[in-house]
C-alpha cells in the first residue's frame, strides 16, 4: 500500500512542476575522480536555497536540472543568478526527441527571440544521446529550416543575433536567451574565512572572490559610534546581505571600536595610527576566527593602492594574523575591482557616502615603509590588548541567508 501511496504521490509531483531550468557545470568538470564531491555540494546548495520553494533539482551529465512550479520560477532564477559553480543557466522547453517536437520548440525560441528585435539566428546543436538517427550537424539543419524557409529570421552563423542551442539528452531541451553567473566552485568545498568587511568598494569584492573559489565566508566590521553614524553601519549590512546571497549565508560581527580608536590616536605616533588601527583589528579577527572554526582571515588590499598598503606595511599586518591571510585583490587594479563590485551589486552601496572607522582621524602623513620589529614595538606600548578584547567580547552577529531571502520572496 505505501509503494502505491509513494508512485502515486510522485506522479502528482511531477505534474506541478511544469517549467525547466537548465544550468551548465564549468569548473567541475575538471575535477576528475572527485567531481562527485563537487556535484554534491553543489546540488546541496541549490536545494538548500530552495527549500521553501516548489522544486526539484538534480545533476546529470554536466548540466544542472532545476523543475519548478510556475510560482517558483522568480525564487528559481534568483537562486540560479547567485549560484557558484556553475557557468550560466537558460529556462528551457523540454520535449520529446522527435524532430518534430524539437522544431516546434525552435520555432517558439525563434519567434520569442524576434519579438526582442532578433534578426539572424544559428542552431547549436548537442547530441548526447548517440541512439538519435541525426547527428548534430543534421539536428542544426533541420531545425534551421522552420525559422529560415518560413521567413522568420535569416542564418547567420558567424555573428547572429541569437542562438538556439538543442540539447539531446534524455529529453530533448531547446533554449536561446542564457544568463551567464559567477563561474568558480560551489560555496562549501575550500573550507571557512573570516572577511574583514568595510563600507568600501574592495572588500565585499574579496569576500565574492573567495566564494567563488568554494569558501564560506562570515564577516567582521568595525564600528566607531558616534564618529561613524549608523547609516555606515546599515550600509556595511547590506553589503553583507548582498554577499551572504552568492556565499548562501554569512554571520556579520559587528565589533564595538570606539575606544580602541581613542586610545590609538593619544598612545601611537599620529603617522603610525592607521597602521596600528589594522593590527588591532588583525588582533579582533584573530579572536574571531579561533571562536569561528575559519581557516583563513580575508582582506580587500591591492598593492599600492592606499598608504597602509605598501609591500612593507602588508607585511607588517600580516605579521601580526595567526591565520593564514588572504588578499584576492592584490594584483588587481581598482577598475577591475569596480567592475567586479558593479557585477555583483555592492557599487551602488560601497559609493554611499558614509565615511567607516578607517577614515577617522587619519594622518595627513601616514608611514608608507614600516618596519615590522617597530611596529610591534609602538604596539606593546599602548597597552591596548585589554581593550581590544573588550572589543571582541562586545560584538553583535546578524545573520543573512539567501535561503530566509527567497521564503521572503514566496511569502513564507
Amino acid at each position: 500500500m505505501r509503494n502505491k501511496e509513494n508512485r502515486h504521490k510522485k506522479e502528482i509531483d511531477f505534474s506541478i512542476y511544469t517549467e525547466t531550468y537548465l544550468g551548465k557545470v564549468g569548473e567541475l568538470t575538471l575535477k576528475g575522480s572527485n567531481i562527485k564531491t563537487f556535484e554534491k555540494q553543489l546540488v546541496n546548495n541549490l536545494r538548500t536555497a530552495l527549500e521553501t520553494a516548489d522544486a526539484k533539482v538534480k545533476i546529470l551529465t554536466g548540466r544542472l536540472y532545476v523543475q519548478c512550479t510556475k510560482d517558483s520560477c522568480g525564487a528559481v532564477e534568483f537562486a540560479l543568478d547567485h549560484l557558484l559553480g556553475i557557468t550560466g543557466w537558460a529556462k528551457v522547453q523540454n520535449v520529446e526527441k522527435t524532430m518534430e517536437a524539437i522544431t516546434e520548440a525552435v520555432r517558439v525560441e525563434g519567434l520569442k527571440a524576434k519579438e526582442l528585435g532578433a534578426r539572424t539566428f544559428k542552431i547549436d546543436a548537442r547530441r548526447e544521446d548517440k541512439d538519435f538517427p541525426l547527428n548534430s550537424y543534421e539536428i542544426c539543419i533541420q531545425a534551421a529550416g522552420i525559422l529560415f524557409d518560413d521567413g522568420t529570421m535569416d542564418v547567420d552563423v558567424k555573428h547572429p543575433d541569437c542562438v538556439i542551442n538543442v540539447e539531446g539528452r534524455d529529453m530533448a531541451y531547446v533554449y536561446c536567451a542564457q544568463k551567464k553567473t559567477g563561474r568558480g566552485l560551489p560555496v562549501g568545498v575550500s573550507g571557512k574565512g573570516l572577511l574583514l568587511l568595510s563600507g568600501g568598494i574592495d572588500s565585499p569584492v574579496a569576500g565574492y572572490r573567495m566564494m567563488r573559489r568554494g569558501m564560506r565566508v562570515e564577516c567582521v566590521y568595525f564600528h566607531s559610534y558616534p564618529y561613524t553614524s549608523e547609516e555606515a553601519q546599515k550600509k556595511v549590512q547590506d553589503l553583507a546581505k548582498t554577499i551572504a546571497m552568492y556565499g548562501m549565508e554569512t554571520h556579520l560581527n559587528i565589533v564595538p571600536f570606539t575606544d580602541v580608536q581613542m586610545k590609538i590616536k593619544q598612545k601611537a605616533p599620529e603617522d603610525y595610527s592607521t597602521l596600528m588601527l589594522r593590527l588591532c583589528m588583525m588582533k579582533v579577527a584573530n579572536m574571531i576566527a579561533e571562536h569561528i572554526g575559519s581557516d583563513a582571515i580575508i582582506t580587500g588590499e591591492s598593492l599600492g593602492q592606499v598608504a597602509s598598503q605598501t609591500s612593507q606595511n602588508l607585511a607588517v599586518t600580516e605579521s601580526f594574523a595567526e591565520f593564514p591571510l588572504y588578499r584576492p585583490l592584490i594584483g588587481l587594479d581598482k577598475e577591475e575591482i569596480v567592475n567586479t563590485a558593479v557585477e555583483i551589486g555592492t557599487y551602488a552601496t560601497s559609493i554611499l557616502p558614509y565615511e567607516d572607522c578607517c577614515v577617522l582621524f587619519s594622518p595627513k602623513h601616514p608611514v608608507l615603509r614600516a618596519d615590522v620589529a617597530e611596529s610591534k614595538k609602538i604596539y606593546e606600548a599602548m597597552e591596548i590588548d585589554d581593550l581590544v578584547a573588550k572589543s571582541f567580547e562586545g560584538r553583535q552577529i546578524i545573520r543573512y541567508s539567501i535561503r530566509d531571502e527567497i521564503a521572503s520572496m514566496m511569502g513564507r
